[in-house]
Formats: structure tokens, sequence, C-alpha cells
């Protein structure tokens, strides 16, 4: 499961998800990516499930980067516990996501092997994305 070693605050603000991405939103390092045209918070769950469709797919061949990882923690109060008493505790973390954003990216597979992996994974995430490639 991913998550930071660290943090300098434990509880943060839900902040806004406005615009695009600017900063990864072109392949960097594989042939094939994996493009998030929604935005959203991803949790650490849902880009473990996807990174495991991912690599069983192509049967731990090629190379596959993650260019998501989940930094920001969401707190949740206790269930039945009456409002106030201040903020919850840090219950899991999430990357948060604006369109145009690379997810994952893939190379040294066929590319109809790739675009059925990146099919599965994204099956796996709760917005829609679209399959990329440096041809286009």
């Amino acid at each position: 499961m991913l998550l930071p070693k660290r943090v300098k605050f434990r509880k943060q603000q839900r902040g806004r998800r406005r615009g695009v991405s600017i900063r990864g939103s072109t392949l960097h390092y594989g042939e094939y990516g994996l493009k998030a045209l929604e935005p959203a918070w991803i949790t650490n769950r849902q880009i473990e499930a996807a990174r495991v469709a991912l690599t069983r797919h192509v049967k731990r061949g090629g190379k596959i980067w993650i260019r998501v990882f989940p930094d920001k923690p969401v707190t949740e109060k206790p269930a039945e516990t009456r409002m106030g008493k201040g903020k919850g505790s840090p219950e899991h973390w999430v990357a948060v996501v604006k369109p145009g954003r690379i997810l994952f990216e893939i190379e040294g597979v066929k590319p109809d092997l790739a675009k059925e992996a990146m099919r599965l994974a994204a099956c796996k995430l709760p917005i829609k994305t679209k399959f990329i490639s440096r041809d286009d």
C-alpha cells in the first residue's frame, strides 16, 4: 500500500479540484499511458488494485511506472459520533488527480497487450480515463 513515510502536518484541509493538470500531463518514461479525464481523489487501495491488474495482465513483462502518489490524508470521525469535538483521525491516503494527469505508464510490451492491460487497470479506478501512446 502506498503512503508517505512521514508528513509535515498530520491533517489537511480538503481543498478544491479546479482546472486541468499542468504537470504530469505528458508521457515521460514509457511508450503507453493512462490519462485521467475527470478530477477525483484516488485512494491508495485503488492505485494498488490498478497496479496489480496491470502487472498481472502483462505477466510481469515490460516496465511500469506509477505517476501518482497518495500524499493527502483523509480524516474520518468514528461512526455514530456526535458533531463537534474536533476533526477526526486520518483514515486513508489519496492522490489528488486533475484532468490530463498521466496515472500509469508502460513500455516493453506490444500495443494491443498494453491497451488491454490499461483497460483492466482503468476498471479499478473511479474516473474516466483514456489510453494514450507516444505515437499520437
